[in-house]
């Protein structure tokens, strides 16, 4: 009878040197970018001047949730057709311009989300959007 030797099994290792490698030519990518070194995409421009100038003002998004109970949710928070406004108005700053989503469930009435809408367009809000699921 013949007998084989048999080689002792290798363990696997996990070499790390190559990730260190990737590690570090990823982070002088970011910081050359951060610095500037490697310019950005885009064309170098010097606008006009104007003494019209009117400034680009943030946009911040209100999520207004109409319920099929009559439940209204302003951020997830419950309020009445009668506190939604004041609590939008404190939410809104002169330096950022409010968008309002309403968010409602199909089998709410038209007249609840006319309501709301109403008491929108009367406190003077006038950027409101209807949220929708797009149709298979």
């Amino acid at each position: 009878m013949r007998r084989w030797i048999e080689e002792p099994a290798k363990k696997s290792r996990i070499e790390i040197i190559p990730m260190i490698d990737v590690m570090m030519f990823l982070l002088v990518f970011f910081v050359l970018i951060s610095i500037n070194v490697i310019p950005a995409l885009g064309i170098k421009t010097n606008l006009p001047k104007s003494s019209q100038v009117q400034e680009t003002r943030a946009i911040k998004n209100a999520v207004i949730t109409l319920a099929k109970t009559g439940e209204i949710q302003l951020e997830g928070a419950l309020v009445t057709l009668d506190e939604l406004t004041p609590r939008l108005q404190a939410m809104q700053r002169p330096d950022q311009s409010l968008n309002i989503i309403v968010n409602g469930d199909e089998a709410v009435p038209m007249q609840r989300l006319v309501d709301v809408m109403d008491a929108l367009k009367d406190s003077g809000f006038d950027s409101i959007s209807i949220a929708a699921k797009k149709k298979n």
